[in-house]
């Protein structure tokens, strides 16, 4: 069973780590801070990114031709990865643990994709920031307005959003 919790808990802890308060939370910071290099590169359209562990070197490789929001996922769903699956790779290449994110290659029933997901959803979307800004009001799922102008502060997709407030039970007009 995925451990949904503790990936979330992991994330908070990352952000405390970093005394990150803020959005957008600057993952790529985050990344390089924990001594990941993230490269920009052309993959194929169903390949977000990918983690490679080679020794003491940790790359995060991000398709550069997603859009911006997509990237900064992929980044936070790879440090997921790098945080919280450290010796179970998605495949070996050439002696290299390598993890990949797309659409195609893993599916929804793979434990360790959900907590990435849980890890990057907490990351870009920590629980007391959403809180604040929401001022204790919840947010209408239906109302693309406040769904889009939200996303844009916090730069993630309005889906990422809406899993996220879902997933706090903060998304009200469910119908």
């Amino acid at each position: 069973m995925a451990d949904l919790q503790t990936a979330e808990r992991q994330a908070q802890q990352l952000l405390d780590r970093f005394s990150i308060t803020k959005a957008p939370v600057p993952v790529e910071d985050l990344a390089k801070s924990l001594g990941v290099e993230v490269r920009y590169q052309s993959l194929e359209p169903n390949v977000s990114g990918v983690l490679v562990r080679r020794g003491n070197k940790v790359v995060i490789g991000v398709n550069s031709n997603h859009h911006s929001n997509r990237q900064r996922f992929t980044i936070a769903h790879e440090l997921g990865h790098y945080l919280l699956h450290p010796d179970s790779p998605t495949v070996f290449v050439d002696g290299a643990l390598v993890h990949f994110r797309g659409e195609d290659l893993t599916g929804p029933s793979d434990l360790r994709e959900l907590e990435a997901n849980a890890f990057a959803g907490a990351l870009l979307l920590p629980e007391a920031t959403l809180r604040l800004d929401l001022r204790g009001q919840y947010i209408d799922a239906f109302d693309e307005v406040a769904v889009r102008g939200l996303s844009n502060r916090y730069q993630v997709s309005q889906q990422a959003l809406t899993i996220r407030l879902m997933r706090l039970g903060l998304a009200g007009g469910m119908r």
